[in-house]
């Protein structure tokens, strides 16, 4: 199983693995009369190789289902207990299994059939799902049990987003992963946005319990397609034969080896911790923005965000075919903390959501090029650590951005946390573009 070179697999099911030997198969003729809307308009090359097309599709389906259950577990825990610090603390049981398996799933995906990974945990994550309706169904009414099956359905999440990432560069070439990567993070944003809205929608016509059962009917979808990749092993010898702690490891001292790695990390952590205000937003909602209505102000400044993410997904054509993916970062970063200090001194709601839409847009961009900066500088055999550590931090920052903008805005006042967090991102981002130019200088 473990092979130097790929098994062997129709190249019509998928692309040549990264690297020299991997070739844009767009006819030369199209790419260069692209013009008019199809310069800016979302980049769908990728969308062009069947194994990257299933595994995108899959995601589509999905992304909407796991948003319904994200809405059912704490509506049903809250209906039980009629706390919101329950809510809360069920948001903690699911993190612990999701930073630990996260990093643990990294090493898997480094040591297994990337493929054979994501049938079992896709499958792990489907009956779940399933465990989640009958308990509804038969009104057990357990916060434990919730709280439990939230931390199995992490678990098996954390297992599953370093391979599904690490497997994309073995579907696409590299010239074509920020656009890989600006469409799955399109899906994600949407269903952010479209998956709450439809559970509210059916929680009335259908009940809570159905919710469940709808987001385990389309995992099944996702194991379908799944089955229908091709073989992702490791490609070389000296690929991890175990997933230990020891390998675990191995990933971090590898992240410290390689400079530009560590940099894209340090890069969204200042992002996310300084910039990240979303543990502000009910404060603002009843204080600054209170003349528009609380309800529509909160609302407002939940889904600002993600919306901005999806309209950048949408025009990842005028950014997706950049090459200096670190200076995209550094741009992007830079632009996220201007538009949350604009957001902190806003005084219109309006204005406020604007501003939070351009740093959803510049959010999507930095995530873009940080993922592909993680797929192309790291060797296939340590892609599904790197994924793990990036799924940490992902999880992670906007969490201790919560304490952060939550003690100091208790005590400044939100919109002083607010635009002094924003103008901590670009001071720091620029000057650790300043002094470790590897990140700005990285292209691929």
């Amino acid at each position: 199983m473990y092979r130097a070179a790929r098994t062997s697999v129709d190249t019509s099911e998928s692309s040549t693995d990264n690297g020299p030997a991997a070739q844009d198969r767009t006819p030369a003729p199209e790419r260069a009369n692209r013009s008019g809307w199809r310069r800016w308009a979302m980049d769908t090359r990728p969308l062009r190789r069947p194994a990257y097309r299933r595994l995108w599709s899959s995601t589509v389906v999905t992304t909407v289902g796991s948003q319904l259950t994200a809405v059912a577990v704490p509506k049903q825990i809250y209906d039980i207990t009629g706390s919101s610090a329950w809510v809360g603390y069920a948001s903690l049981a699911g993190l612990l299994p999701l930073v630990v398996f996260a990093l643990w799933g990294g090493a898997i995906a480094d040591s297994m059939d990337r493929r054979k990974l994501l049938l079992i945990t896709n499958s792990g994550i489907a009956v779940t799902s399933l465990l989640f309706w009958i308990q509804a169904v038969t009104g057990l009414d357990s916060v434990l049990v919730l709280m439990a099956l939230l931390a199995l359905q992490q678990a098996f999440f954390g297992l599953n987003s370093p391979a599904r990432s690490a497997s994309i560069a073995r579907l696409v070439p590299a010239e074509e992963l920020p656009a890989a990567n600006a469409l799955g993070a399109t899906v994600m944003q949407t269903g952010l946005v479209m998956g709450p809205l439809l559970a509210g929608v059916l929680i009335p016509v259908v009940g809570l319990p159905e919710l469940y059962l709808i987001d385990a009917l389309a995992l099944c979808f996702t194991v379908w397609a799944v089955v229908r990749l091709p073989a992702l092993p490791p490609l070389t010898e000296g690929a991890a034969q175990r997933a230990g702690w020891r390998e675990v490891a191995a990933g971090f001292r590898y992240i410290s080896a390689h400079k530009v790695l560590l940099l894209s990390f340090l890069a969204d952590i200042i992002a996310m911790v300084f910039g990240m205000p979303r543990a502000l937003f009910p404060q603002l909602a009843t204080h600054t923005y209170a003349p528009y209505g609380e309800g529509l102000a909160l609302g407002l400044l939940f889904a600002a965000i993600p919306i901005g993410a999806m309209i950048g997904g949408l025009m990842s054509g005028t950014f997706s075919r950049a090459r200096r993916h670190g200076l995209m970062v550094i741009v992007a970063v830079t632009a996220w903390g201007a538009a949350i200090t604009g957001f902190g001194l806003s005084t219109s709601l309006w204005v406020a959501v604007a501003f939070l839409a351009a740093a959803g847009i510049a959010d999507m961009v930095s995530g873009v090029f940080r993922v592909a900066i993680l797929l192309s500088a790291a060797t296939d055999e340590m892609r599904g650590r790197m994924q793990g550590v990036f799924t940490v931090v992902v999880v992670g920052g906007p969490r201790l951005a919560d304490v952060l903008h939550g003690t100091v805005g208790s005590v400044l006042g939100a919109r002083a946390a607010v635009a002094g967090g924003g103008l901590l991102v670009i001071a720091a981002v620029l000057s650790l573009a300043a002094v470790t130019p590897a990140l700005r200088r990285y292209t691929i």
